[in-house]
This record gives C-alpha cells, structure tokens and sequence, in this order.
C-alpha cells in the first residue's frame, strides 16, 4: 500500500485506546514470523502515566547529543502517524513507513491465514511492530521505548531492555489498568526485568510500595530521583534551571515547560548516568529536547499556549503552572476533552482558573459534546464552539495582555497545531 492507504487501514483497526487488545500473544507471533527484530536492538524502555513522552524526547536527545544513533517511539502523534517512529530525532519517511506497513500487514495475513493468531494485530500492536523492523534495518544503537498502555500487557513489553524507567504514576486509563492507584502501578511495574536496572520517578506512596516490592522481587539495581538533589532552581514559563547533585553535579537547563518537567529532567538525567553518558551531552542533550504541544507557548498578543492536559494529573500541573506564571492575568481557556476521561474533575481542577471557559470538542468520534459538557461548567462566563476554529476566532479580537490555553486534548492540541501551521521541530 502507499502511505494514504496504509495509514487509513490503520485507523480502520479501530480507535487506538477502545480497540486495545491488551496482551501479547499476538505481537510475539508477529515478531517471531518477521525475524524477531527487536532482539536485534538495545532498549531503554519508559512506563509511567504523566512525563513519559518528555522524558523520553530528553533521553534520546542526549544519546543523539553524545554521538549514539537513536531511535524513538512514541505515541500518539501529534500530525502523523510517521512521528512515532524516529531515526536519529528525525520522523520515518512517508515511504519507509508504508513500507513496514506492508511486510507486517502481510505477515499477520500469513498467520491468519493457517490461524497462528486470532485477530489481526491492533493498531497499535502494528505499529509496535513496524518500528522494530525499521530500528533493527537501519541499524540504532539504541532505542528509546514508550509504552503505549499501562506495561505488564503492552505491546512494547516484548524486549530485554538495558534501563527501564518509570515516570509519575497516576490515575488513568482505569478501565484497562484497575481501579486503584497500586493497581496501575502494577501494570506499570511489568516492564521491570531481573536484574535490570531501573529508574524510578518520585511516587505517590501507594505506587512507590508497589514498585519497590516488584523491584525487590526480580532483583532490579533500583537509582530514584530522591537519590538527587535539586539546587539553585530557577523557573519561568518557558522552562527550568537548576544545578543536579548526586553522584556528578550537572547543570540542567529544560527547554519544556512546567515544573512538572524539573522532575522529568531528574528522571531523565538519571537515566543518563546509568547509561554512562558524558555530562556535557546530558546537559546540552536536555537543553536541546523539543516535546510539541505540552505546555507549548505559540503565539504571543495575545499568548497562545497548547497543553494536553488530558487526565486529572496533567491538569493538575495545567494549574500549578497557570498559578505560578499567570497569576492576575485574564486567562481564556478553550477545551475539549475525550468521553472516557474524568471530564468532571478535570474541569473541577481547571475552570476555576479562567475567566472565560469556552467548550469544544476535537473532531473525533470520541469527543465529548460540548453542549453537554455544560453540565460540568459552574462557571460565569462559559461559551460552546461547534469546533477549535470557532473557538478560536472567539478569542481573535481580546485584548493583548490576556493569555489563551487550549487543552482537555491531544487531538485538540494537534489540530491547533495544524491551524496554526505550526513546525514539529523549531
């Protein structure tokens, strides 16, 4: 297939999240049947539910920084789907990734065929695949891998990782991942290996206990980031500087907003140094890092700033940063938000924040109504938009000094993006 038609087949699996087939009996038959490519490369594997996009953007661009060849996958995308699978920071081609298409496409063809397998390989699990072939052809040295979906159960989980690390664990997904915050941790915790190394963002008490206990079980070296210390910080809303001490003393500059991303600094640096990588790529590594649509300040008179706040942690940082860097200004908010997230605590979390709280929705078939998101809104000055280009042709005229938040969505934030005709890199 060319590149149109392999990622509408794609979409045609079925939304990302609703058509998760959580196991992984599929992907190891589909991987075995093309050659096990992901034995063919080394690992740094990232689980967690809030910071492990940025902390993996961090990572990889210090490894690229200190002369490694990389490869990244992430997910979702913010444009296309070829974001997710990177070769030395840059996106696969259009034609190199319908080209992986066609031999996993094919592939899970043969196996259906003499019913090696049940169902054809997710859109997700597909992809997974893909970018294992493309890592293991080009070669990389090392690949930097995001779970897409809790851990234990993801398709990712299929690699002998050298480092695994775990971002802040929160509630999310609980449908897929359980109910309660030890439970998530479990599912995050599956990607530890024995004896592996392991890094560990600060936790939440129940999900520290979790993971400590499965770390102990398999006999994983665990480096956290309290082991650190945080000196000389300072922060303003285009991102941090502070001095790391521990082993090394380090002088971080993180180019990502929020001081949720100090942390992910942390977390990334520590992982740095258990790869042995020299401290002049990691800090200019981190300083380089670029993570679209996460706290991103795009326009300015009025300040536009993009932020996929989509799960109670992410708005609870949304808010910490608001507080910090935009206390006294008029905030106008535009959101839109999914079905299945916690639309009423989100809101609860961020509306009380604005002046002005205007509904939309992303243009998916998942999206929340914002007419009916109404019923969340106890707020006084609260509009509805039909879609983000109302929306925002609803704030074209305000004044200069106020400051405009898109959020609720990565959809959302993608298409502000693209009406916006912004870059993915700067």
């Amino acid at each position: 297939m060319n590149y149109p038609d392999s990622v509408q087949f794609l979409y045609s699996l079925g939304n990302e999240i609703k058509s998760t087939k959580l196991g992984l009996e599929r992907i190891r038959a589909t991987l075995a049947a093309l050659g096990d490519p992901q034995l063919r490369c080394r690992f740094v594997h990232i689980a967690g539910t809030n910071g492990k996009g940025s902390t993996s953007a961090m990572i990889e661009s210090a490894l690229r920084t200190a002369g490694v060849r990389t490869g990244l996958f992430t997910s979702p995308h913010l444009a296309q789907p070829t974001e997710r699978i990177r070769v030395r920071g840059a996106p696969v081609s259009a034609e190199r990734f319908a080209a992986a298409f066609d031999r996993v496409h094919d592939t899970v063809g043969r196996l259906l065929d003499r019913g090696a397998i049940d169902l054809h390989t997710s859109y997700f699990e597909t992809v997974t695949a893909m970018a294992f072939l493309i890592f293991a052809e080009e070669p990389v040295d090392c690949v930097v891998l995001e779970v897409g979906l809790g851990g234990r159960l993801d398709a990712t989980n299929v690699v002998s990782p050298e480092l695994c690390v775990v971002t802040p664990v929160d509630f999310d997904h609980e449908a897929y991942l359980g109910r309660s915050l030890d439970a998530i941790a479990g599912e995050k915790a599956g990607i530890l290996k024995p004896g592996v190394r392991a890094i560990f963002a600060r936790q939440r008490p129940e999900a520290d206990e979790v993971l400590t206990r499965r770390a102990a079980e398999l006999h994983c070296p665990v480096t956290r980031t309290s082991d650190f210390t945080v000196r000389d910080l300072a922060l303003d809303a285009r991102g941090s500087r502070f001095v790391l001490s521990g082993e090394r003393h380090l002088r971080i500059h993180c180019p990502l907003a929020g001081e949720h991303q100090v942390e992910n600094a942390v977390v990334a640096a520590a992982a740095l140094l258990r790869l042995e990588i020299a401290d002049s790529a990691v800090e200019a590594g981190i300083a380089a890092a670029q993570w679209p649509g996460r706290l991103e300040r795009v326009a300015g008179n009025p300040e536009i700033v993009l932020d996929g706040a989509h799960n109670p942690a992410g708005a609870r940082a949304l808010a910490a940063y608001i507080d910090r860097f935009y206390a006294g200004r008029r905030v106008r908010l535009i959101y839109g938000a999914m079905r299945d997230k916690a639309i009423a605590e989100i809101s609860g979390i961020l509306f009380p924040r604005a002046w002005e709280v205007i509904l939309t929705a992303p243009r998916q078939a998942r999206a929340f109504s914002p007419e009916k998101m109404c019923d969340f809104a106890d707020h006084p000055r609260v509009s509805v938009a039909p879609d983000l280009e109302a929306a925002l042709a609803m704030v074209a005229g305000v004044p200069a000094e106020d400051v405009v938040f898109v959020t609720g969505s990565l959809f959302l934030v993608a298409e502000a993006r693209a009406l916006l005709s912004l870059p993915l890199t700067r």
